[in-house]
This record gives C-alpha cells, structure tokens and sequence, in this order.
C-alpha cells in the first residue's frame, strides 16, 4: 500500500492548529470564570479536530473534502443544578460568555439528588491519567494521494469479475483529533488519537437480479490498513456472493451470525446493561447483576489499555480512571456500564464508563482453535447464515428482536444458496441464553471483537 508511513510516537501537535498548552490554558482561565462566579463544581473540555475524506466513483473523483472543527465544553454546578455552554470561539470574551451561560442555565435548572462531577476517589490522576495508549498515528497524505488509493481500491473490486457491472464508489479517511479536560475536583487530562480508513460497495447482477455489498478498513494508523486491493477484491466477492438470491418459506431454524455482525449481539447486551437503562427500568436486562443472562460457556472480558485499539481510553468523559475487568463469567453479570450519574440514580458505584464501553471480547469456553466459518457451517448444519441486518427493530424493554436479513441458506453444513428479503426475529432473552457455539473467526467492529455465533433457534419470516 502506497502510502505516507509514520513512526509509532509522534508530535501530538502535529497537523493541529493549538497545543496542548494552549488548551490547558483555556480550561484552567473557563474554571477560574467559573470559580469567580461562585459556582460549587465545574468541568471544562477543549477539542479540535482535523482531517481529510476523498471519495471516487467509476474511475472518476467525486468528493475532496477538508474538516476543521474545535469546541469549548462547560458544565457548571450550583450545587446539585447543572448547566452546559458550548462555544466555538476561543477568544477570552467568548470564554467568559460560554461559562456565564452555563452558569445562568445552572442557577435556573432543577435540582437533580444524583448531579455533579466524578468523586475525586474515582479520578485518573497522576501517571493513570498520563498512560500512553498509543493511540495518535497522524497521516500525511494528500488529497491526491488518498484518491489514488480509492481508485485503487475500486479498480480491485471491478476487475475482480465481469459480473460487477457497477460501483458505489471508494473512499478514503484520514481524521485526527485532541483534546484536554479539567474540572474543578483536581482531574486533568487529554489526549491525540487518530482513526483513519478505506472502504468501497460494489455491484454485481444487472435489472432486478443486482446485488450489492461493501468492505472496508478501519485503523488508528494508516500502515495497519489492509491493501487497497484486497479491500475492494472482498468486496466484489461479497456482492457476487448474493446473485441469484432466493427468497423462503417461512420458518423456525437455527441461525449463524457472520462475526462482523455478532459484533452487535455484543452491542445490544451492552445496551441492556447500561446505567441509563437500568435506572429508568428501560432494559430487559434490569437488576440483572450476578444473574446467569448468557449461555454458561460465555465469558466477556473488557481491556481499556490495548495499545492502538479502537475503545482504549485511560479514563472516561468524566475523568473516572479505566480498568480492566471482567464483564460477564460462565453467563452471569458480573458488573454494569455506568456514569457517575446512573451510579448514583442506581445506588451504586461508577464502573468508568461515561462515553461507552471500552474493548469488549466475548469468548466460548467451548471454542476450538478450528472453529472457523467452515466449522460453524458445520454446526449449523441446517438453517440460515446472516451476513447483512436493515433496520433497528430491537425493544429494549421487552427484549424483542426483529430485523430485515440476508444471507444463505445453509444445508448439510455446507451453504447451498443466497436468501433475501426475509426477516429474522426472536427475543434477546432467550437469543443469548440460545447461544450455542462461538467461532474462532474472531473480528473486531469498532471496540467489541467477537467470533461468528450460532443461535439454536430464531423465527425466519419469509414468503
């Protein structure tokens, strides 16, 4: 891959148009404002971010696209009222304005028993604030360079088969931001990271019979990315895969999750056992703590400080320190994601996780090195393999599950043909206790990783 390499550590001023000593100026001038104005707490956050996104279609540039953006964040407290000001103006003037704001919202906001910032026992101070994730890998790549990459890609998935008839186009990223927070209980920190990637959607078929999938990378620096070629060659066998789909009869068979779309069972347990969700008793999933909720071979495990990763953070938007930690053993919750202030609603301590979850991997205790896609075709045996949902048909209160699908019909092990139009549907409950088997085919989507996974039985709506 042509590209601009960069050594691992670098500036963390590069490419950004302040430093890190102007933002720890600016929050420590937004607490002294807000100080002088008489407010018991405060919490200041300064960002900038900055990248480039160049996108190309059959053969012809599309889209140049440069982004700057900065901001100022504050949230002022009169004792348990809370008011928030944002600015894009770094002015002195504008400074006091945003903090005046927040603080006059604050004077006039009702008051809250579970408001107010992180407990100072709770903070990432010192070195634990400072941990280096190795997170910043800025790309130097101009707009010229990142087209010749997207076309490189796109070129890849067309000649791939003369079967793709057409393109969606390619695309490629490179984004870096920073930033530095401070409140007024002692926390102060920040950080540089990059995230940077390539992607393409090919079409294959022609008229009605078309099909189109998609692929792409995704890294925080741009030597880790995959080939361009490779990227656009999978993602005109993906769409070249799906010709000739059929549609089925409707059905109750086992159905196997590709793993880039397990990724999302994994995403909706964290829903279900998130703080907002428990306090407001929106969750199926509520008072669910030392509860088996899962298959008992499952076990999630969560690691904030995996260098270069995509969740890793040594703190969260509130300054709470990270750890790692196990999430769910053998099935049963082990902990809860929650802020400070769900904690509190919930009469508990926070876990660090304002802003998300942090590197999630689940793991089969019944998983062979073996356990490839093949394997869990095998497994299946007879019913449906997913590899693309549409919609967002999940009830968190209930646990109902429904979703548009695709995929293949698989039989004696082996997939036999495409499937369309068809809609999947069972309730997470029993989906995740249903769990069966987990491959080996471990892939990562954004900060969860996780291996194909195989449901004993879903409802498939067809015709």
């Amino acid at each position: 891959m042509t590209r601009t390499d960069v050594p691992s550590h670098q500036d963390p001023h590069q490419g950004f148009a302040y430093t890190r000593a102007q933002f720890q100026q600016l929050v420590e001038d937004a607490l002294g404002v807000a100080r002088d104005l008489g407010a018991s707490d405060a919490a200041v956050e300064v960002s900038e971010g900055a990248g480039l996104s160049v996108s190309v279609r059959m053969d012809q540039l599309e889209n140049v696209e440069r982004n700057r953006d900065k901001s100022v964040g504050v949230s002022v407290y009169v004792g348990q009222r809370r008011g928030n000001a944002s600015t894009s103006d770094f002015s002195a003037a504008a400074l006091r304005q945003t903090v005046q704001a927040a603080y006059d919202i604050a004077r006039y906001t009702a008051e809250d028993d579970a408001a107010g910032l992180a407990n100072a026992e709770d903070l990432a101070l010192g070195a634990a604030a400072e941990r280096d994730l190795d997170l910043f890998h800025p790309w130097s790549i101009d707009a010229e360079g990142a087209a010749a990459l997207a076309l490189r890609c796109e070129q890849a998935a067309m000649a791939t088969d003369r079967r793709i008839t057409n393109s969606e186009g390619a695309a490629v990223s490179a984004q870096q931001s920073h930033f530095w927070s401070g409140t007024s209980r002692g926390f102060r920190g920040g950080y540089a990271s990059s995230r940077h990637s390539i992607s393409v959607s090919a079409i294959a078929g022609k008229g009605n019979g078309m099909q189109r999938d998609g692929w792409y990378s995704s890294m925080r620096a741009a030597q880790d990315l995959a080939d361009p070629e490779r990227v656009g060659r999978y993602a005109a066998e993906r769409a070249l895969s799906h010709l000739k789909a059929r549609k089925i009869k409707t059905c109750e068979v086992p159905v196997l999750f590709e793993s880039p779309l397990a990724a999302g069972l994994l995403g909706a347990y964290v829903q279900a056992t998130s703080g907002g969700a428990l306090y407001r008793r929106t969750t199926f999933l509520n008072q669910s703590l030392g509860q088996q909720v899962l298959a008992a071979h499952l076990d999630i495990d969560e690691d904030p400080f995996i260098l270069k990763a995509k969740g890793s953070a040594p703190f969260d938007d509130e300054g709470v320190i990270t750890c790692p930690r196990r999430v769910l053993d053998a099935g049963v919750v082990q902990g809860y994601f929650l802020s400070s202030y769900s904690a509190r609603k919930l009469g508990m301590r926070t876990t660090g996780h304002a802003g998300g979850s942090q590197n999630l991997c689940m793991t089969s205790r019944l998983t062979q090195a073996g356990d490839d896609l093949d394997a869990m075709l095998r497994k299946l045996d007879r019913g449906l393999f997913v590899v693309e949902l549409l919609g967002q048909g999940v009830n968190y209160v209930t646990g109902d599950y429904s979703r548009g699908a695709s995929g293949f019909w698989v039989e004696n092990g082996r997939i036999a043909y495409p499937v369309h139009e068809i809609t999947i549907a069972g309730n997470l409950r029993e989906m995740f206790q249903g769990i069966v088997a987990l491959g080996s085919d471990a892939y990562t989507m954004g900060s969860k990783t996780v291996g194909s996974i195989l449901i004993d039985r879903m409802k498939v709506a067809g015709h």
